[in-house]
């Protein structure tokens, strides 16, 4: 995405003067300076504006991950190390800056995996900048779990600036607005009621309704049905893939092989068990932050397929798909042999 064009607003322009006190006057990052936790709600350009100052250092030493893509390569390069700091190492190699997109906190058990990692980076006197929708202190919310984090929220504020970028305005929810940035390489939400839908059955705890694909696509040992798959494509149910235990580590994997996609008949968020709407979540942000091509055919308008869902980052999820285009007729542009897949 070429963001070089973008007018910022007096609140980015004010974030961006921050984070280029991270480099000196050749763009290299300063050493051992404190790094920058950027927080705000969705659409406000925190993405953009670390992409922006990111691709601004010319040091070859630097990294950027977003939050899933990093966490999903952490843990199989722990498995295979067996020690927190080889896997780090082997990660970073010899970074001197690193820049996270939508740092978040939601388990106990990545919560805990996530403060050794910090402390790793912390002791290494890496340069870290940070994005996330939450303030420090609203990290890993959940009140039974929350404490047992506080620690590790009171060693982000001693390392890291915290630097709000809150504007008023979504730029996502303007997608005529001249300059603003884009995520999906292209897309629509289409919106195509299911025949014969029994609504309340969805939320049943044994749905079994889900119309698996003929073509199994594997991820290690394991397989979802898909409706049909050509090249770099693929056409998927969202049941078949968001109503089985999935998780963000899958979806990077199957990014990494498919770059146009096609997700069937989505439901209201609030008539699905909690744990399909957020494997939702996960799946739009790793589309999202690898730019590729989505298309969304769901039972109800964007506003409706959110509307009570009571989930962590459900308002980013709303935001990001916001930018798919939402044509009046119900078309869709597919390869010729994909396009009677979509129902």
């Amino acid at each position: 995405m070429d963001t070089s064009a973008i007018e910022l607003n007096a609140d980015q322009l004010r974030v961006a003067a921050r984070l280029g006190e991270l480099v000196d006057r050749r763009g290299r990052p300063v050493k051992r300076h404190r790094g920058i936790y950027l927080h705000g709600r969705p659409g406000r350009g925190k993405t953009m504006l670390m992409d922006r100052f990111f691709a601004s250092v010319t040091s070859n030493r630097k990294r950027r991950f977003h939050f899933h893509t990093f966490f999903a390569q952490l843990h199989t390069t722990l498995a295979a190390s067996g020690a927190i700091d080889r896997a780090i190492d082997t990660l970073l190699g010899d970074a001197d800056l690193v820049c996270f997109d939508e740092f978040h906190v939601h388990d106990i058990g990545d919560a805990m995996l996530i403060a050794r990692t910090l402390d790793a980076l912390f002791a290494r006197h890496i340069v870290l900048v940070v994005t996330s929708n939450y303030p420090p202190q609203e990290l890993l919310p959940n009140p039974l779990f929350h404490d047992r984090f506080v620690p590790t929220i009171d060693r982000i504020v001693a390392h890291l600036d915290v630097v709000s970028v809150d504007g008023p305005l979504d730029y996502r929810t303007r997608a005529s607005h001249e300059g603003a940035p884009t995520g999906f390489v292209a897309g629509r939400y289409l919106v195509r009621p299911a025949a014969g839908e029994v609504e309340a059955g969805l939320s049943h705890p044994g749905v079994t309704s889900c119309g698996a694909g003929d073509v199994e696509v594997a991820i290690d040992v394991r397989h979802v049905h898909a409706r049909a798959v050509d090249g770099a494509s693929i056409v998927i149910d969202f049941c078949a893939l968001c109503g089985t235990p999935t998780s963000s580590a899958d979806y990077v994997q199957l990014a990494q092989r498919f770059s146009n996609w096609t997700l069937c008949d989505v439901p209201r968020l609030r008539d699905v068990p909690p744990d399909w709407a957020m494997r939702l979540v996960n799946l739009v942000d790793v589309l999202y932050d690898a730019d590729l091509q989505l298309t969304v055919s769901a039972r109800v308008p964007l506003t409706d397929l959110v509307a009570d869902v009571a989930l962590p980052d459900i308002s980013r999820t709303a935001s990001r798909l916001s930018e798919l285009t939402q044509p009046d007729l119900p078309t869709i542009q597919l390869p010729p042999n994909l396009a009677t897949a979509v129902v």
